[in-house]
């Protein structure tokens, strides 16, 4: 396991790394050759363009985006408007360049515009964008997944995370005959209706509506614990006997900023599960083919019934993805009358794009070489925070991390709010102007790439240093 003081986990080092080139600048596009060799000379710091085209935006689609993060509503100010991207790093349609660790949230694994990823989508688009109609890749990708994960033996593919648990609490609840599910706060399964539910000590055993627009009918079934808390979710076992269709959760958070499970936790859950003829889910969105080539059931040793996928199997394009045993995946229609749909699931380009991170992630090292560098990472951050004076805890596993203004432990979504907010939004526009881009939230974890080197790691724990010192 890796990761650093303040959240339970240990680094090792005594690693292989995987030779990771740096990009040239033959293989960038030739306005990004130009804008590297400007970097050199400090400009001043300008998102005039990103302001005129956001405020145009905001008469166009509802709050100027098609994401509510994107809006930077906790961050202040107004969202860079970005023009390319390659490697580990991004360009602004200002010219601004940014070393980057959101990854398109997740998928950029190996690097944004792969070189041989974007070649076969080239040749996968000569044959067509999307057929409507079955095609060998997706046989491919799916026999990859499922010898990748454990717990799956079928997989349906989708086109987003959200849909990945739609259909898995759909499925979880067709094949149990029961209709509760229990998820933890802070955990973030997309915007289906069941899945947005406020959390909290009034809200332990009903599920409340977090959003305008959603019926306490879809909602009801519901029922809600800290995450972390073995004990609340034995309560809600004990209080809704043979109801229970299924646990859902992040195994590591990710939508809370970055929380670890507690030793045991995980298979507490799988026991329990197991104990009431409940399923048990792992939303891998996030984590899959990131902790691990098996994701975090391969990390921690506990496989679910159900696994969701999505972002790292569609190599950037829109792609989900829930599998798990084969009794239960039989339930999903044609093969049973559980019925899910999608016009564009299994798209040829998602496919092809997923094929080749998913061969990239299986050279050996991959693993290692993000265990490297997102160690230096944050223990450079932290390490910088707290010379300077500033309360700091967080940590990290292979390409995952996440760090809060405030004393740890963090081990849910409670603790996590308690990190100072308004210190994290003085640091995160600091660190734009010094060409650094974070997801514009605390409460979101960060991701490293193959493509992140060891310049990048040292040039973001430099500027983290300046900040430190001003804010």
């Amino acid at each position: 396991m890796a990761g650093v003081s303040g959240v339970g986990l240990s680094w090792s080092s005594n690693i292989s790394l995987c030779p990771v080139p740096k990009p040239s600048p033959a293989s960038r596009p030739v306005s990004s050759v130009v804008k590297m060799a400007v970097s050199v000379e400090k400009k001043p710091f300008s998102l005039q363009k990103s302001e005129e085209i956001f405020t145009a935006a905001k008469e166009l689609m509802p709050g100027g985006v098609n994401s509510p993060v994107r809006a930077f509503k906790s961050v202040g100010g107004q969202p860079i408007v970005f023009d390319s991207v390659k490697g580990s790093r991004m360009w602004d349609v200002d010219g601004n360049e940014y070393i980057d660790y959101v990854g398109s949230w997740g998928p950029a694994i190996i690097g944004h515009a792969d070189d041989k990823v974007n070649s076969a989508l080239i040749e996968t688009l000569k044959k067509g964008t999307s057929f409507g109609a079955p095609c060998l890749l997706e046989n491919i990708l799916a026999e990859m997944v499922i010898e990748a994960v454990p717990s799956i033996e079928m997989v349906r593919f989708v086109n987003s995370g959200t849909e990945a648990c739609m259909g898995a609490l759909r499925l979880a609840r067709a094949f149990t005959g029961h209709e509760k599910i229990i998820k933890f706060e802070g955990c973030y399964h997309g915007h289906a209706d069941p899945f947005l539910v406020k959390a909290g000590s009034g809200v332990a055993t009903l599920g409340l509506p977090d959003s305008p627009g959603v019926p306490k009918g879809a909602t009801f079934e519901t029922l809600t614990s800290p995450y972390n808390d073995a004990e609340t979710v034995k309560s809600l076992f004990e209080s809704n006997k043979g109801e229970i269709a299924a646990v859902i959760l992040e195994p590591v958070v990710g939508n809370a900023g970055f929380i670890p499970p507690k030793p045991d936790f995980l298979s507490f859950l799988r026991q329990i599960t197991k104990d009431n003829g409940a399923l048990l889910i792992f939303d891998e969105v996030m984590t899959g083919f990131r902790l691990a080539f098996g994701g975090a059931q391969e990390y921690f040793g506990i496989t679910p019934d159900l696994t969701t996928l999505g972002k790292i199997i569609g190599g950037g394009l829109p792609v989900g993805a829930y599998g798990g045993r084969r009794d239960i995946m039989e339930m999903v229609a044609p093969a049973g009358p559980m019925y899910q749909a999608g016009t564009l699931s299994g798209n040829p380009l998602a496919m092809t794009a997923g094929i080749h991170t998913l061969r990239r992630l299986k050279e050996a090292g991959c693993y290692e070489y993000l265990d490297k560098i997102t160690g230096d990472l944050v223990r450079g951050i932290l390490d910088a925070g707290r010379d300077a004076g500033h309360e700091m805890s967080g940590g990290f596993i292979r390409g995952m991390f996440g760090f809060f203004f405030m004393e740890g432990p963090v081990y849910n979504f409670g603790d996590a709010k308690k990190s100072d907010t308004a210190k994290f939004a003085r640091f995160y526009r600091g660190m734009l102007e010094e060409g650094v881009y974070f997801a514009p939230s605390q409460f979101e974890a960060g991701f490293t790439s193959l493509a992140h080197t060891a310049h990048d790691i040292e040039q973001t724990v430099e500027a983290a240093k300046r900040i430190f010192q001003r804010i």
